[in-house]
């Protein structure tokens, strides 16, 4: 079992750090091979280049980084994703990962000209945790939810993920220290439970 997680954040102390933390070392404490990347530590670089946007055969990107994105899905069972709700969007870095690493004939490919794709990727699963300081009534009733539509609707099935699980640990801002190590606790859980069900 490897399964990759991947976190968006830009600061070393934040709380989707330590979930990001409780994850790996839940994985690892079930024998399972870890696939980790701190996308802000590791200076990964969003900006998808006019170049990349010109390759639709499969052709990989010159980028070196990229290119070792690419190369591990390929044996991946699952993926997890860490981060904040943003403006109801991923942090740019993420969305940019999205765009440069899961690209056509590595993790996707579109059958005919309506764009109907057939995902390529062996990981059928996947875990988003995110946190926010929007209520969840709010969320679901002004704006809709759009995280959810972003990885449930629209990216993972994109790439053939058929199983997609998602927490929302919320409000972080004005969250206690008991209510932090209790979504931690969930946090692991849900990393489990999503390693046993290979």
């Amino acid at each position: 079992m490897r399964i990759a997680v991947y976190l968006a954040h830009p600061q070393a102390d934040s709380f989707n750090k330590a979930l990001f933390d409780a994850v790996i070392d839940e994985l690892r404490g079930q024998a399972v091979e870890v696939v980790s990347h701190d996308l802000y530590a590791e200076g990964f670089d969003p900006m998808l280049a006019a170049q990349e946007t010109e390759t639709v055969d499969g052709t990989q990107s010159n980028d070196e980084q990229v290119r070792r994105y690419q190369d591990e899905l390929t044996e991946l069972d699952a993926l997890i994703f860490v981060h904040p709700n943003w403006w109801g969007m991923p942090p740019a870095i993420l969305t940019g990962w999205v765009q440069r690493v899961l690209t056509p004939a590595v993790a996707y490919k579109l059958t005919d000209a309506a764009g109907e794709p057939i995902g390529l990727l062996h990981a059928k699963r996947a875990l988003i945790l995110n946190t926010s300081d929007t209520t969840e009534d709010r969320e679901r009733d002004v704006f809709g939810d759009p995280l959810q539509q972003i990885w449930a609707s629209c990216v993972l099935p994109y790439i053939g993920v058929e199983d997609v699980r998602r927490k929302v640990f919320r409000t972080v801002t004005d969250s206690t220290e008991q209510q932090r190590s209790t979504w931690l606790r969930e946090a692991r859980n849900l990393a489990a439970a999503l390693a046993a069900d290979s």
